[in-house]
Formats: structure tokens, C-alpha cells, sequence
């Protein structure tokens, strides 16, 4: 038998310390996040980087960044912690769950879609925690992270997650009531300026996309963060918006919201990583979320009051 001996390997341990302070910007966040001291952290990213043979993080004033080395051992780092985990996920039983389930999610769905089904979910499987993660922004990014285990994103080629039509919502042109639900033209995007939730994100970029056909200019858009902000200005005659039917509900008085002159939709799906879709934990919240949505009472998804166009989102595209 060879006496050669393997390398050694870091530990989980070694590897959390690292995400954790990579993800903070800093040893102190991070040590608080993880609930150890600054010097158990310190002491575990030492080894680490002993075994590497190269320093993994760049300490400054400013707090702790990644080097060369440590961007490049970051995925593999978070894909082994994960893989950990999901061992033990792996191989619980279906009926009695336990566990974190992190859910990244846009504004308008977590209002308006998730609750039921988070509710049927925690009755059902009442060790499981849900954490609501804000997906406003890069929640498909956030499941490839790892930082979030599943996420409701709009529907668009992306052949490395794993895609579960939920709802096929629209966007809608929002106008001062005043204007009238006679239907929308070109003019209505030239006569004011408009206000948008800021970019980019998925939602931004596609409307953003489909005005460039309304020959609507960047320099016309005003970003402003929140949605009610936006809809209180247009309903003051500040400006006009276009946003989903899923974010307009209940529409406030002295607002209008119409289809536009060429549909958008807004295709929503479940997104989450291929080899990890069938872990029983997954598998389950995803089972209720769709049995919650086929139910009759689904199919009165909020549609906003005074909107001119067809009825509810279309359920499971």
C-alpha cells in the first residue's frame, strides 16, 4: 500500500467563516451572524488559508474583501457548505420536515401570491422556518448563490435553473383617473414623464424594452424605490407608470390602470437549482404553492379596481 498521504481538506467550519465574512464585508458582521467571536473566525480563515497557501481575504479599514484566490474558492466553498446541508435534507421523510427554507421573492408576489401558500405550508409542516428573502432585485442570482433556495422570478431563458410556471400577470399603464379609460396611445408616454421602480432588475429592463417601441427616452424616466411613492404622484398628476397588475392591488382612488397599446406580460415562475428541486423540502413547498394556486379562490387574484383590461392574472402559464 502507498504511503503517500492525502492533502488536507477544509473543514465546513473553515468554509462558513469564509462565506460569512465574504457576504458581511467584515469580521465583526460576520462573527455576529454566525454567533462565534472575532478571534474563533480569525483563528478558522488562518487555517484555511495555511492550506491554500495564500491569504484569501484583504483586510482594511474599510472591513474584508475577497482576493484573487478567495473569488475563485467562493463558489466551491459555498457549493460544498451547501451539498452539506442538503445530505441531511436529502434524507428526511416527506412527512415530517424540519429545516430553513429561504424564499426570494418581488414585492407584488409576496403580498399577493405567497402568503396562502406560506400559510398552508406552515400548517402543514410546522418545523419548517420560511424566511422571505427580498428578490426584488437578482433573485435568480440568489439562488445561484446559494443565498436564497428558491425564488419567484419572471420567466426567461435560463437553462441552469429549474423553472415552475406559476402566474402569467400584465403590466398596465397608470394614469390620474382623470384621463379617462379610453385606450392607450403613444401620446399618453410623451405628455408627462414617467416613473419607474429603479434598475435594473428584471422588471425595469423589460419594461424598459418594450418602451423603447413607444420611442420612450431614458431621459424621461424618473426611478423612484417605492411603489406606493409612485402611485401617490401619478394620482396627483406628477407623472404616468407602467407596473404589473399583481403590484397595483387594491389600485387607489383617483388612479386609472389600462392595457397597453401592445400586451407585456409578465410571465412569473418558481425558480430553483436543478439538483436540489427534488429535495423533500423543496419539493413540498413547491407541491403547495401550485395546490394553492389551482384552488377556485386562487383564481381571484387581485385585479385592481377601474383597471380596463381582462380579469386576474392567468394562473400556471
Amino acid at each position: 500500500m502507498s504511503s503517500e498521504r492525502f492533502p488536507a481538506a477544509p473543514s465546513l467550519a473553515q468554509l462558513r467563516a469564509l462565506l460569512a465574512v465574504a457576504d458581511a464585508g467584515g469580521f465583526s458582521e460576520a462573527a455576529a451572524d454566525l454567533g462565534v467571536s472575532q478571534s474563533t473566525l480569525s483563528e478558522a480563515i488562518s487555517k484555511l488559508e495555511a492550506l491554500t497557501g495564500r491569504p484569501l481575504l484583504r483586510r482594511g479599514r474599510g472591513g474584508a474583501l475577497p482576493t484573487p484566490a478567495g473569488e475563485r474558492l467562493l463558489p466551491h466553498a459555498r457549493a460544498a457548505v451547501q451539498a452539506a446541508g442538503d445530505a441531511l435534507l436529502a434524507a428526511q421523510d416527506d412527512h415530517a420536515l424540519r429545516g430553513v427554507l429561504r424564499v426570494a421573492s418581488f414585492r407584488s408576489t409576496a403580498t399577493h401570491l405567497l402568503p396562502p401558500a406560506l400559510a398552508a405550508f406552515r400548517a402543514r409542516h410546522p418545523d419548517v422556518t420560511v424566511r422571505l428573502l427580498d428578490g426584488e432585485v437578482g433573485g435568480e442570482s440568489m439562488v445561484r448563490r446559494g443565498v436564497a433556495d428558491a425564488a419567484v422570478v419572471i420567466e426567461d431563458v435560463m437553462p441552469d435553473l429549474r423553472l415552475t410556471p406559476l402566474v402569467l400577470d400584465e403590466y398596465l399603464f397608470v394614469a390620474p383617473a382623470r384621463r379617462g379609460t379610453h385606450p392607450v396611445t403613444l401620446h399618453d408616454f410623451t405628455a408627462g414623464p414617467l416613473l419607474l421602480a429603479p434598475g435594473p432588475n428584471s422588471c425595469n429592463v423589460r419594461v424598459m424594452a418594450a418602451l423603447r417601441r413607444y420611442d420612450v427616452q431614458p431621459d424621461r424616466v424618473t426611478e423612484i424605490t417605492e411603489d406606493s411613492v409612485i402611485l401617490s404622484m401619478v394620482a396627483h398628476g406628477l407623472g404616468v407608470s407602467v407596473m404589473p397588475r399583481l403590484a397595483l392591488a387594491p389600485l387607489p382612488d383617483g388612479l386609472v390602470a389600462l392595457p397597453l397599446p401592445d400586451p407585456l406580460p409578465r410571465p412569473l415562475a418558481l425558480a430553483t437549482l436543478p439538483h436540489r428541486a427534488n429535495l423533500p423540502l423543496l419539493r413540498a413547498f413547491l407541491d403547495v404553492l401550485l395546490e394553492v394556486l389551482r384552488r377556485p379562490a386562487a383564481a381571484a387574484l387581485p385585479g385592481p379596481v377601474g383597471v380596463a383590461a381582462p380579469g386576474a392574472p392567468t394562473l400556471l402559464h
